[in-house]
């Protein structure tokens, strides 16, 4: 396994790929491997699962380029041609795609890929923010989308490890190459024990965040903002797509809160096929956990200025009671006659 370097934070561009010591220049056209590319050419990555800098962060990124350009080269794959004149897609640069762009830039050095799997275009996606950013300072749904990687079937620790070795060797020339870590003989991991391993994460929290990957994007917003927790999450993930849609516009339309008992009924009633529209709105506005009205008669007391009147204080409490009652009756038989007749 590679080894790659404490990430660390940091507050420009400058600071992040140790522009000082590695580069005194923007990168040129004429260096091996690296093209220029017109920037509306290159589309961002389909389903890109990182968040891109915003605030300070974006605006020492835009200054940083006005002031120095682009000092490390993007990594894009080339792709056919789209019904929106795109050629490439971005694959590590996205934020110097973007701080370019506001900079004033229409163009910028590339390194183009040819004949990449969806696989291997997905890893220089995610190692590229892991090396540059610390994994535990990364959003809910971020980790969830390294770990997701690490964890598919498909995954290739060999190919994985020669990218992570390119981009570490692209941030600076002077790397130099790990060997190769295994586990002891007789001592085989499962894939989420290594993960959890890598990352420092307990085995079920790895197991958490596999599943949050299955949720769609607006509930991995909702995760990301704190409105759903990761448990939350979890239940929400073993709901079909469409039920999921359905509770992201309930809870977009509405001001309903999400906790694990609202989320577990969802779950359940999903696995019983009985979650539809009717259900997920009253799962989540609470209607169904509320307790059903009382059906008897709210107890009453007469109070003793009331019955004083007609009973001396020797009366027992029993006698009262039974003269109460059979008034009652001739009451409602009286009043309950008067209406038949009217109705005549």
């Amino acid at each position: 396994m590679v080894t790659r370097p404490t990430a660390k934070k940091v507050k420009s561009l400058d600071e992040l790929l140790q522009a000082d010591e590695i580069f005194s220049a923007p990168v040129r056209s004429e260096e091996k491997g690296i093209r220029i590319i017109v920037f509306d050419k290159i589309r961002p990555f389909k389903n890109h699962p990182f968040h891109l800098y915003k605030d300070e962060r974006l605006e020492d990124l835009v200054e940083s380029i006005r002031a120095n350009g682009i000092l490390i080269p993007m990594i894009v794959r080339s792709i056919e041609d789209d019904s929106d004149g795109y050629q490439y897609e971005m694959l590590a640069g996205h934020n110097r795609l973007n701080g370019a762009k506001l900079a004033g830039l229409i163009e910028g050095p590339c390194i183009v890929k040819d004949g990449l799997t969806d696989e291997e275009a997905l890893m220089y996606v995610v190692e590229t923010n892991v090396i540059q950013r610390s994994f535990t300072d990364m959003l809910t749904t971020e980790k969830a989308a390294v770990l997701a990687m690490s964890h598919s079937k498909m995954f290739s620790q060999g190919k994985r490890n020669d990218i992570i070795e390119e981009l570490l060797k692209l941030e600076n020339p002077e790397y130099i190459g790990q060997d190769e870590t295994c586990a002891p003989v007789g001592h085989k991991l499962k894939t989420r024990d290594k993960v959890g391993i890598e990352y420092g994460l307990s085995k079920n929290t790895v197991a958490r965040l596999l599943r949050v990957e299955k949720l769609i994007s607006s509930l991995k917003e909702r995760v990301d903002s704190n409105e759903i927790s990761l448990r939350c999450a979890v239940d929400l993930s073993y709901l079909i797509g469409a039920e999921q849609e359905e509770v992201s516009k309930v809870l977009s339309e509405n001001d309903f809160k999400v906790d694990m008992k609202k989320t577990e009924m969802l779950r359940s009633y999903s696995a019983n096929s009985k979650l539809n529209e009717k259900t997920i709105y009253q799962i989540l506005s609470g209607e169904i956990n509320k307790k059903p009205k009382a059906s008897t008669l709210p107890s009453i007391k007469i109070k003793h200025k009331v019955y004083a009147k007609f009973f001396s204080p020797e009366t027992k409490a029993s006698e009262i009671e039974k003269i109460v009652e059979e008034a009652l009756e001739l009451y409602f038989q009286t009043h309950n006659g008067r209406e038949e007749d009217n109705t005549a």
